[in-house]
């Protein structure tokens, strides 16, 4: 008699708990971004004006534009230095670990985060903030690791593009809402109760995990293959990152540079509208922000499946990075609608998650995927975090200033330029690299799909090396998309 978890409702169940791992905390990250005002905001106003219903002084935390940089400048760093260990220990003490540990840092770091708002105007805030980032950020960029994990084991073979484009879609869902929500909710009830709003969205997040890891556990132990699963884990081995290749370490740079212009833009890109564009409220100026997401949430499952199966993610890295160029040319020097340049970032980076991530089991040895996707999310958050301390240096330390000037803002886009630029360079080299050798990232579905086909069919715990094993990695690789 067949056992539930060999039916197809069974996977679709714990995947929808899956997703929910990470939606509150994803809402989460960005909480600062639509609420930049009321973080730099004054301590006092006594002597504001209003204009046209609009008020000349925000009443805030009176952090300056440095100080604000460095709650996201945190969180990267974090996830730098915990993604490499997480990855190891979940290898070692498996998913059921990784769910309670990481989910459970989550809603810590999120209430201390809330917490810290309460001691507004005195030495404690900045502190308890940033301590809330550091454990909010060890738990996120772990916790999607796990989600991975799960995903691809009970959808190896099976509908794994789908699985992973929905993941990925969840989880932007709740940064979508976040764009949407937070600034009527703030506006209603205060910034205190907003952020214990979204610890709340966290404490979701833990609820489901202990539900997913009961259901991986009960599956696993249908289907026979606990065992097996604990056999394999024995095999990681930190010292594999000495054989990765060239080829690894430009796709990374790739990766990194492209990411050092998305993240540091969207963390100030509500203010940055309100202060270039005089047309737009803070509510407005958040939506449009949240552009970006919007159209990652609208595309991530089409986009995955469409380089599933066409291939050529060597010329998609390339062709996302040159697309991306003019977008913080637009943002820099013209007046064009920011509507324009969010969505066309949106587009150009649902495709860059689709085709980097996806392309780093492909050019690594198969026992040293784990250690090589942990490495290259530490090296992407390490950029990310210095890239946020440069933009609060160009931007300026004064709080007191209504307005940020316009030439700040004008280097701040000159400096995501130069990291856009930077990530031409490093993917033009990489597809050099690439046809000098195997040319494994742009085959082509027509190329590889028979492989694929039969690459699908083996063991989760087969542990010898296979030809073949490219391109079931090709296809599989759809996970990592969400460490975007």
């Amino acid at each position: 008699m067949a056992q539930p978890a060999d039916k197809g409702y069974y996977r679709f169940l714990v995947l929808f708990f899956n997703c929910l791992l990470t939606f509150g905390s994803y809402f989460c990250f960005d909480i600062p971004s639509v609420l930049q005002d009321q973080f730099q905001g004054n301590l006092t106003c006594p002597n504001a004006t209003v204009l046209n219903g609009t008020g000349d002084c925000v009443e805030g935390l009176g952090m300056t534009p440095q100080q604000y940089n460095l709650l996201y400048a945190i969180y990267a760093w974090t996830n730098a230095v915990v993604v490499i260990i997480a990855g190891f220990l979940i290898d070692k003490l498996g998913n059921r670990f990784g769910v309670f540990l990481f989910s459970f840092l989550c809603v810590l770091g999120s209430s201390l985060f809330a917490l810290g708002s309460h001691f507004r105007g005195t030495s404690y805030l900045l502190p308890l903030m940033l301590t809330g980032r550091l454990l909010f950020g060890s738990g996120n960029g772990s916790l999607t690791i796990v989600q991975n994990r799960i995903t691809a084991f009970w959808f190896k073979g099976k509908e794994l593009a789908l699985a992973f484009g929905l993941t990925l879609a969840f989880s932007r869902l709740g940064s979508v809402l976040n764009f949407f929500l937070t600034q009527k909710f703030e506006e209603k009830y205060g910034m205190q109760w907003t952020l214990w709003g979204g610890a709340l969205l966290c404490v979701l997040g833990f609820v489901s995990a202990i539900i997913v890891s009961t259901l991986d556990k009960v599956g696993m132990r249908q289907l026979g293959l606990d065992g097996a699963i604990q056999e394999e884990s024995r095999k990681v081995r930190i010292q594999d990152v000495k054989v990765l290749s060239l080829r690894y370490w430009l796709l990374v740079l790739t990766i990194m540079f492209f990411y050092n212009g998305i993240f540091p833009f969207i963390a100030d890109a509500s203010k940055f509208i309100q202060d270039k564009y005089d047309d737009y409220s803070q509510k407005e100026a958040a939506y449009i922000a949240g552009a970006v997401y919007d159209s990652s949430l609208v595309l991530s499952a089409s986009v995955g499946i469409l380089i599933d199966y066409v291939g050529l993610r060597g010329v998609f890295a390339v062709t996302c990075a040159v697309l991306t160029l003019p977008v913080f040319g637009l943002l820099a020097f013209t007046f064009v609608p920011p509507l324009v340049s969010t969505v066309w970032l949106g587009v150009t980076y649902s495709f860059a998650a689709a085709s980097m991530w996806p392309s780093i089991p492909l050019v690594v040895p198969q026992a040293t995927i784990g250690t090589a996707m942990g490495l290259a999310t530490s090296i992407q958050m390490i950029g990310i975090g210095i890239s946020n301390l440069v933009v609060g240096q160009i931007l300026g330390t004064k709080s007191s200033e209504s307005k940020i000037p316009i030439w700040r803002w004008q280097r701040m886009m000159i400096f995501m330029l130069a990291n856009t630029v930077s990530c031409i360079i490093t993917s033009v080299l990489l597809n050099v690299v690439d046809h000098r050798q195997d040319g494994i990232l742009n085959k082509t579905r027509k190329r590889s799909g028979p492989t694929e086909e039969e690459s699908d069919r083996q063991p989760l715990s087969q542990g010898e090396e296979q030809q073949g094993e490219d391109e079931e990695d090709d296809g599989g690789a759809r996970s990592h998309s969400i460490n975007s």
